[in-house]
């Protein structure tokens, strides 16, 4: 028992230290004021070879080149701004995990809600339908039969009392 919670534990644990492996030992400033904010930097930007992963996450070797550049950036006196607008203007808007607020990337922020709002004007309006029609069939079928049939139906009804 104590063996297998054990080996949970272990396997907890180097499951959580699995992306603090990307960043190599060499790669570390020895400032932890400026490390600290490299690592907050590099947890924004996408890396451009895995794409879903962050540079801080990723071991591709472009990673490492943009996480050091980072840190040369920072200590050669940049700006958190500074050094994202570099590497926008090297990379592109891509190398953004979260896109910034643009009119270029409007779409990418709008599509989400104007999807949300169309899909809920689409579900109001078949359950409208489907309401109209429901309340439509019910109000024809009776009032379609023809005499004989209504004479036939009271027949039937007064045969089941």
């Amino acid at each position: 028992m104590i063996q297998r919670l054990f080996l949970a534990l272990l396997l907890g644990l180097s499951l959580l230290a699995g992306p603090a492996l990307a960043v190599a030992p060499d790669e570390v400033l020895d400032d932890p004021v400026l490390e600290s904010r490299a690592r907050a930097l590099s947890s924004e930007l996408r890396c451009m070879v895995c794409q879903n992963q962050s540079i801080d996450d990723s071991d591709a070797p472009l990673a490492k080149d943009l996480r050091i550049l980072v840190r040369e950036r920072l200590v050669a006196g940049d700006s958190d701004e500074q050094v994202v607008d570099y590497l926008v203007s090297r990379y592109g808007e891509f190398v953004l995990l979260k896109p910034r607020f643009a009119w270029h990337t409007i779409v990418l922020w709008a599509a989400g809600p104007v999807a949300l709002i169309a899909g809920l004007i689409a579900i109001g309006a078949a359950l409208r339908k489907r309401a109209r029609n429901r309340s439509a069939s019910t109000d024809t079928s009776a009032s379609t039969l023809t005499a004989d049939e209504e004479r036939r139906l009271q027949v039937l009804l007064d045969k089941t009392d």
